[in-house]
């Protein structure tokens, strides 16, 4: 298939960049949970991109909480992941007087009388270097940790503070089931405003996942035709390669459904089928969301199938299954594969089917969104087809690559130069952003955190949004959990995942697309 290349002119991408800075106001960061991986293979990174860039105020302290004692060692430690993760030279000017920002607090987190210490600690840092009050509060601890330690912030009065301004990041898990994070909402809403609660999807930090908005709804060729008159299906699907990682207590209670689908993917398919929001406010967008989500209907159980890897083979190497991973239960019945068909129910979308997977152990690593538009009358080609001058035409794709490789194609159909009869070949128009704009060692993380220091909600998940994904997915997760599956594992690491996947697509006259991925 032949690709047409798209690039960005260093001089408009000049002229588009200036004039963009976001600098919050002066704040103290506390991460709970710091010496865990989060912490420094993204969050400290992100933070100083940041500050590489000019974006981070000059008053700025970061505050790491676990319950380990680590002392000065825990800004070193960090100081090396910045280097190693973060894609950052050594010898950067900038990175000594950024690791002086950055203390360490031991906190048991039951401990009452650790948290008064900490606000004291808090005080100390705020009146040292005139902060103003301004916290952000980010939980990157185990979900289990979540209320007792938001219990306790507010019972030392660190959450709403007579001056500043006060926010809190929640990683996910946000809760298991409809009725765990119904609880949570309540537990965290008990201390915290909704106005001051950023529930964090790192996938909306990815610029190719913002910039479906921008391609939507910036250029005028493609809307008129974004609806069920021109597309026939669109297909989210969420590849990898790796396998748990030695996450296998974690997997174990997770699974692909909780773990990606009803989250990440989820994000994706609200972007993709949204209507334009008003402006990109917070409000404005979460509205618009929230609406594509009430509008899909319940999945019956039979539209929603489960896989889990075997051993098998992965870019070339030989790897365990699934039940034979460290800490994982040798009969366990968790899935590494959920492949889904869901529709929604408007104006817009009826009739045009969705179909959505995620996997581990998959043949390649690609995150993508791929939508299909109908064919057009074909009568004239199909004429020259039966006279054995044409080939097949192929129906226009449009691909929106996520990870690895962030692009967007087009794919359509032309002539074939110098070809005597009518062949007609499939040609990608190519968008590709490293080509385009770049390297960047940026993980998706910088953008976040910039908006939760700015307290712009946008890109961050509503209460709403949260308990209407968990409703729509809670009783296909009941569903599984009564019955186990009668075939596990059912599918190799390093092949596209179980034959009840294809069945799905199967019955709705559909194939899934295997060919994810850059293509030259």
């Amino acid at each position: 298939m032949a690709t047409i290349q798209m690039r960005v002119s260093p001089e408009d991408l000049s002229q588009l960049t200036k004039g963009s800075e976001r600098i919050p106001e002066a704040a103290i960061l506390v991460i709970f949970g710091a010496s865990g991986d989060l912490t420094k293979r993204k969050l400290l990174p992100a933070l100083f991109h940041l500050e590489q860039v000019g974006l981070l105020p000059e008053r700025f302290s970061i505050v790491g909480v676990a319950r380990r004692k680590l002392g000065d060692e825990f800004a070193a430690d960090m100081r090396a992941g910045i280097v190693e993760f973060g894609g950052v030279d050594a010898g950067d000017a900038k990175l000594e007087c950024f690791a002086k920002r950055i203390g360490y607090f031991a906190l048991n987190f039951d401990s009452s009388a650790d948290y008064e210490a900490l606000k004291a600690e808090l005080d100390r840092i705020d009146k040292e270097k005139g902060i103003g009050g301004n916290r952000l509060f980010y939980l990157a601890t185990a979900p289990e940790y979540f209320a007792g330690i938001i219990q306790n912030l507010g019972a030392q009065g660190m959450a709403r503070p007579g001056q500043g301004r006060v926010g809190v990041v929640i990683e996910k898990p946000f809760g298991h089931d409809l009725a765990s994070a119904r609880q949570l909402n309540q537990e965290v809403n008990a201390v915290f405003d909704e106005s001051q609660v950023f529930r964090i999807d790192h996938y909306l930090g990815k610029e190719t996942v913002q910039n479906i908005l921008v391609f939507r709804f910036a250029n005028g060729i493609f809307e008129p035709i974004w609806n069920r008159n021109y597309i026939d299906h669109v297909q989210i699907t969420a590849a990898e390669t790796l396998g748990v990682e030695g996450r296998g207590p974690f997997y174990e209670k997770a699974g692909a459904l909780r773990d990606v689908v009803q989250n990440h993917m989820m994000e994706l398919l609200s972007f993709v089928t949204m209507e334009p929001p008003s402006s990109f406010d917070s409000d404005a967008v979460r509205r618009e969301k929230v609406k594509v989500w009430r509008a899909i209907p319940p999945v019956p159980v039979l539209n929603a199938v489960r896989g889990q890897y075997g051993p098998g083979i992965v870019e070339g190497q030989r790897v365990a299954g699934y039940r034979d991973e460290e800490r994982v239960n040798p009969e366990s019945g968790t899935e590494t594969y959920a492949g889904l068909r869901l529709g929604i129910e408007n104006w817009r979308w009826a009739g045009v089917p969705f179909f959505l997977r995620a996997g581990k152990r998959l043949k390649k690593r690609a995150t993508e969104i791929s939508i299909q538009f109908k064919q057009p009358p074909l009568l004239i080609f199909n004429r020259l087809a039966n006279q054995g001058a044409c080939h097949e035409i192929q129906p226009n794709l449009l691909t929106i690559r996520i990870q690895p490789d962030e692009g967007i194609a087009l794919r359509f159909g032309a002539k074939v130069p110098t070809a005597p009869e009518m062949t007609v070949c499939p040609v990608n128009m190519d968008f590709d952003y490293a080509a385009a704009f770049g390297e960047s060692s940026a993980n998706g993380y910088e953008r976040l955190l910039l908006d939760a220091m700015l307290g712009d909600q946008t890109l961050f998940s509503h209460r709403d949004g949260v308990e209407i994904n968990w409703a729509l997915y809670t009783p296909i997760l009941e569903a599984w959990a009564e019955k186990q599956p009668e075939v596990f594992p059912n599918y190799f690491a390093g092949t596209w995942g179980p034959e009840c996947s294809d069945h799905l697509l199967e019955k709705a006259g559909r194939v899934w697309r295997n060919d994810l991925g850059k293509r030259s």
